[in-house]
């Protein structure tokens, strides 16, 4: 494992090198200073704005997120799914946005409410659902015999 500073220097980054987060888009340490929801949420737009960014640190910011118990709010979402297209991968998209709507399985509402905040990014990247690829159900789903409907 190497350290921080070894990691920074292997990038091509130094640890004075005015303004770069030497952990963006990672998760703050629990022992770090607190950051409010808006830092939070700023921190990792900027980091899927990046214009070099590449699907494995796509992933991995998706994946640290996924991680916490938390639902992102749409400008993140936004960002995310961007930084999806920059590197070409739709199928990332669509995961991502399964990924949302299993953190909200509790409340659908939230699920409902993302995708109508992001719907105008949708259409413009040429995004699609899962529901509207059919994911929404498994192709051989059987009727629970438990409901009651």
């Amino acid at each position: 494992m190497y350290s921080l500073n070894v990691v920074l220097v292997l990038r091509g980054l130094s640890s004075g090198s005015g303004g770069v987060d030497p952990n963006p888009g990672l998760a703050v340490p629990k022992h770090g200073r607190k950051e409010t929801e808006e830092e939070f949420d700023q921190r990792y737009i900027n980091y899927f704005n990046r214009k070099d960014i590449d699907g494995w640190e796509v992933r991995k910011a998706m994946n640290d997120m996924h991680g916490m118990d938390l639902v992102p709010e749409p400008k993140v979402v936004v960002a995310a799914l961007q930084a999806c297209r920059r590197v070409n991968d739709h199928a990332l998209c669509v995961r991502y946005l399964e990924a949302i709507k299993m953190k909200s399985v509790g409340n659908p509402q939230i699920y409902a409410y993302i995708i109508q905040e992001i719907r105008p990014t949708l259409d413009e990247l040429g995004i699609s659902t899962p529901e509207e690829l059919g994911y929404g159900e498994p192709e051989l789903a059987l009727a629970n015999p438990y409901d009651m409907h």
